[in-house]
């Protein structure tokens, strides 16, 4: 979506953030929109602690994140396209400011890449990923907009949102990084303009945890204790359920708990007779748990069906006609259109013709079922951990962080990182999150095209991952040696461009000067320690 405003960004990064302001107070342009986190230590020292419990057990449930549907992977069109508002910039990454780039045909991973993990609106852990990018503090991720701002939820920041550079499988190498701010383009935080689908995060300095063995404990024990905790449950029997009643008592860790009934047809009992049908009725029969119901059926299986007390024999005493209100017939009339009304509507009419008595026919056949009542009986076995916290550091003097460039023109070279996770439209799931994957090739001026999303302004590159990749940077001038190049984009949308239901192009928001003018907002901005 476009919107008219004065350059934002103008020339002032042309040369390096570095050389020209990073070291200078932050000022928030019109177009920058922040939003706080973690407001204090104390907030996200919990955090980290929520992902880093029993060994990075919600790290490793987390799933990717599913802002994108199989209906919203659509073919890439031609549209206004991007517009380039100011002369092209860079900023130097991370102990590259005053080197020049070599070249080197290795493909290497870069050390900055990560996944942010997140809880969205509905309480579900989710991950996308990100880099670690230059900045005054060396505490700055980025990443796409949708990974921070819960856009689905219509709420702002993510719950609980951590950066996990070089995440495997629960483990966090260099640490977490708890978000503190968030910021974003005016647009997307207001209008969730997706042509501004890229967000920049400031987190507090790592945290190292290391947590000790499980130890079983007792009840009490467990719960007075206030770090990471867990119950085990073992199915029981009843016998061995009353036994440790007895020698624990109801608060101990002997449980119990009514199931659901499990229900079954049956055959009709022998004893059924006219004296006993009424008790069996109401459940009450000499063959305890068998009860006689009645199902609907259609008129015509109903006029076929046989008399007496067997299973699908009629059931004379529910298929009455009964009289009922205009209104109920009118809605009832509505439902046997739409097939959820199986019985027979009638009307009396006057001498006129003019419906004067309303009434409604179901039919029903006889069902015998029995009833059981299922408790489960089960044992908990309660354990707990102490945890070590230790400052890991700043995030880019651990992994180093990403350049930044803005204004470049379409035709360039890119190679993309991310972890792609999500199974294509037709479903076929080529990709595992695991571990990250890369793209390369030229960026193209045709775009996405996308009303629900606002997108007029996305450049694109062909590539195949899907989501879970989403944040992940399109990096410039790559040095595969130094595994350092410049942060020129953030997938942000998955498309299919021969209409095949595979990914097959994956799309960024163009980084112009407003982008700049957001990224020199929060580069400017110092998080602090955690302890």
């Amino acid at each position: 979506m476009k919107r008219i405003l004065l350059p934002a960004g103008g020339a002032i990064l042309a040369t390096g953030l570095l050389a020209a302001g990073l070291a200078g107070t932050a000022h928030a342009a019109p177009d920058v929109a922040s939003d706080p986190m973690a407001k204090n230590a104390a907030a996200a020292k919990s955090i980290a602690e929520y992902w880093a419990a029993s060994n990075g057990a919600a790290l490793r449930a987390a799933k990717e994140s599913n802002v994108w549907d199989s209906k919203d992977v659509a073919k890439l069109k031609s549209t206004g396209g991007y517009n380039a508002d100011t002369k092209p910039g860079v900023v130097a990454p991370i102990g590259e400011e005053k080197k020049t780039a070599t070249k080197s045909q290795n493909v290497n991973m870069p050390k900055t890449i990560g996944k942010v993990f997140f809880v969205n609106s509905k309480g579900e852990p989710r991950w996308c990923s990100a880099t670690s990018i230059q900045s005054r503090y060396r505490n700055l991720v980025s990443t796409a907009g949708h990974c921070v701002y819960d856009t689905a939820g219509n709420s702002d920041v993510m719950s609980k949102w951590v950066f996990v550079p070089g995440y495997y499988q629960g483990k966090a190498p260099f640490g977490i990084y708890v978000g503190k701010q968030a910021f974003t383009h005016y647009d997307f935080d207001v209008y969730e303009d997706y042509d501004r689908d890229y967000a920049f995060v400031t987190v507090y300095n790592g945290i190292n945890l290391s947590s000790s063995a499980p130890a079983k404990v007792t009840k009490s024990e467990f719960e007075k204790h206030s770090g990471p905790k867990w119950v085990d449950e073992k199915d029981i029997t009843k016998d061995e359920y009353v036994a440790g009643v007895e020698k624990y008592g109801i608060n101990g860790p002997f449980q119990s708990k009514a199931l659901d009934p499990q229900v079954e047809t049956v055959a009709k009992p022998d004893d059924v007779s006219s004296k006993n049908i009424e008790d069996y009725i109401l459940g009450k029969g000499p063959t305890k748990g068998v009860q006689l119901t009645g199902v609907e059926v259609v008129k015509s299986v109903y006029e076929n069906a046989t008399t007496g007390w067997d299973n699908n024999a009629k059931f004379e005493r529910l298929s009455v006609k009964l009289p009922i209100s205009k209104e109920e017939y009118e809605k009832l009339l509505a439902d046997k259109a739409d097939g959820k009304f199986l019985g027979e509507l009638t009307t009396t009419q006057d001498k006129n013709g003019q419906a004067t008595a309303w009434y409604k026919q179901q039919f029903f056949v006889k069902k015998w079922v029995k009833t059981t009542e299922r408790i489960r009986y089960w044992v908990e076995t309660y354990y707990v951990q102490d945890v070590k916290a230790a400052d890991a550091g700043r995030l880019g003097d651990n992994v180093g962080g990403q350049g930044f460039a803005y204004n470049q023109p379409t035709g360039k070279y890119v190679r993309v990182f991310g972890y792609p996770a999500a199974a294509h439209p037709d479903g076929h799931k080529n990709f595992t999150g695991i571990t990250p994957k890369w793209c390369y090739g030229k960026t193209t001026a045709k775009t996405v095209g996308s009303a629900a999303k606002k997108i007029e302004e996305h450049v694109a590159l062909k590539c195949s991952m899907t989501e879970g990749a989403d944040g992940g940077p399109w990096l410039l001038k790559y040095s595969n040696a130094k595994r350092l190049g410049y942060v020129n984009g953030v997938t942000s949308t998955f498309n299919d461009q021969d209409g095949n239901d595979r990914v097959d192009y994956i799309s960024s928001p163009y980084f112009d000067g407003e982008t700049a003018s957001v990224y020199k907002a929060a580069a400017n901005v110092w998080s602090g320690k955690i302890f």
